[in-house]
């Protein structure tokens, strides 16, 4: 009987005001019915006027967290977020490729939704270079996937080149969210390049909120615990998709400035 109930974990910092991050992963994973478990990485003082303080973890710390969560229980998918330095993108990396934790999506939380530069070149060097080619999924951004491929996503069809390039940085598949800024958009389109060629396209509706802070935690880890219950990749991301944008649309009343979104969503309105 024992480790029979779906288990998933995420890899990633923690951010003190539980709107991102492995909080806004824990907090998804609950939602969606599996068992979470976190290896810290990185921790943040922040509120939601924004981050004032950081912390990074020691390697021998990263090492020991993961050591442990593999001696005990039975992983099935797992997710990496906000690897800070390129110390850690390493750790991490000669980590997960010893380790058995399943389908490994990787949100590279390189460039935030804003368009503001997250790692520094060394550490975003590192990232394409160790921690890709181990992905069975990315999930970057819009200005995330600008850099990676080097276009400026501008068409559907630099859109979908772009997730071309990406791919051949070694991840499987790809996730590329789209634009949303509150004087151009009205509905934000999400393409995905899958590993046997296939591809689709996901449209809804922006919405117009500054609670969308752990946005792209979310998406990401509604996709890990989705894809450990057993619904194959397409199915996983379809059901994100809804459960994020129904987290963004029913918006909970936290915090004074930039708030997040609502994890307390129910399975019948998705």
């Amino acid at each position: 009987m024992m480790n029979e109930f779906t288990q998933v974990l995420t890899i990633g910092g923690s951010d003190s005001d539980g709107s991102a991050g492995i909080q806004a992963d824990l907090k998804t994973f609950q939602a969606n019915n599996v068992y979470g478990m976190s290896v810290l990485t990185a921790a943040v003082a922040g509120n939601s006027y924004g981050i004032h303080d950081q912390m990074l973890m020691p390697k021998s710390f990263i090492e020991s967290q993961i050591k442990d969560i593999k001696d005990d229980f039975k992983v099935s998918a797992f997710k990496t977020g906000m690897l800070s330095d390129s110390n850690t993108i390493k750790t991490v990396a000669n980590q997960i490729e010893d380790q058995q934790f399943g389908f490994f999506v990787l949100d590279p939380v390189i460039i935030t939704k804003h368009g503001d530069m997250l790692l520094e070149q060394e550490a975003y060097k590192t990232l394409i270079e160790d921690l890709f080619p181990l992905a069975d999924l990315i999930t970057p951004n819009y200005y995330e996937a600008q850099k990676l491929s080097g276009l400026e996503l501008n068409s559907q069809d630099e859109i979908i080149n772009a997730a071309k390039i990406l791919q051949e940085l070694g991840p499987k598949n790809v996730l590329i969210k789209g634009k949303h800024s509150k004087n151009e958009t009205t509905d934000v389109e999400d393409y995905v390049l899958l590993e046997d060629g296939t591809s689709f396209w996901f449209s809804q509706p922006f919405v117009d909120t500054e609670h969308i802070n752990g946005t792209g935690d979310t998406l990401s880890s509604t996709i890990v615990a989705q894809v450990a219950l057993g619904k194959n990749l397409k199915e996983s991301i379809e059901y994100a998709k809804k459960f994020t944008y129904q987290a963004i649309k029913n918006v909970i009343d936290v915090g004074h400035k930039y708030g997040p979104i609502n994890h307390f969503i129910k399975n019948d309105i998705i």
